[in-house]
C-alpha cells in the first residue's frame, strides 16, 4: 500500500506543480477593464503604448518584414502589454514540450542560438519535422527568434544533451531579473 502511495505521488507531483504555474499566471493577468472605466494610472492608452511590430506565426513561411514596416529592435523598454492571448506559463511550457519532442526525435536537443534553435523546431533538422504550432502561442519575429509572451526573444541555455533552460524576461523585458519565467 505504501508503495502505491508513493509511486502516486511521484507521478502527480508534476502535474500539481505544472497546473500551479498555470494558475499563478493566470492569477498575475490584470483584470480587464469594463467599459467606460478610466485605466489605471500608468497603463497603456493608444497614445502611449509600445509600438509593436506584429508577429509572425511559425508556419507563415519565409519571414520578410512588409514594405515600409517598422524593424524589430532590442527592446530597452519594457512591453507592457502581453504577445499573445496564452498565458506566459502555458506559452513557455509549449516552448519546452517542442524541445522535448525534438530530443526525443533526435535523441539529444537543438543546439545554438535562439533563431537557429528556432529554425531546428520550425523544420530545418535533418527529418523535417515541424515541432512549432503558432496554434499553441508560440510566434516568431523577423529575425527567427522564439518569442515569449511579451514579445521578448526566449533565452536558451543548453545544460546537458537532453536538458535546457528555457527563460522568458517577463513583463520587464529584461532578463535574469525578478519576474522571469524559468523552465528546465
Amino acid at each position: 500500500m505504501k508503495k502505491k502511495l508513493a509511486a502516486a505521488a511521484i507521478v502527480s507531483l508534476p502535474l500539481v506543480l505544472f497546473f500551479l504555474l498555470i494558475w499563478r499566471a493566470y492569477r498575475e493577468l490584470p483584470a480587464a477593464p469594463t467599459a467606460g472605466a478610466a485605466p489605471p494610472p500608468g497603463a497603456p492608452t493608444p497614445t502611449n503604448a509600445p509600438a509593436k511590430v506584429p508577429a509572425q506565426p511559425v508556419s507563415a513561411g519565409p519571414r520578410t518584414s512588409p514594405p515600409g514596416a517598422p524593424a524589430l529592435a532590442a527592446s530597452t523598454s519594457a512591453p507592457s502589454l502581453q504577445f499573445t492571448n496564452f498565458p506566459p506559463a502555458v506559452v513557455l511550457e509549449n516552448v519546452h514540450h517542442a524541445l522535448r519532442r525534438y530530443g526525443k526525435r533526435f535523441g539529444g536537443n537543438p543546439v545554438g542560438t535562439n533563431p537557429e534553435i528556432t529554425a531546428a523546431l520550425a523544420g530545418a533538422n535533418p527529418g523535417g519535422w515541424r515541432f512549432l504550432d503558432a496554434e499553441a502561442g508560440l510566434r516568431t519575429n523577423q529575425a527567427g527568434e522564439l518569442l515569449d509572451s511579451w514579445g521578448t526573444p526566449f533565452f536558451f541555455h543548453q545544460l546537458s544533451a537532453s536538458q535546457m533552460e528555457i527563460r522568458s524576461a517577463g513583463p520587464d523585458g529584461m532578463l535574469w531579473t525578478g519576474d522571469d519565467l524559468v523552465v528546465r
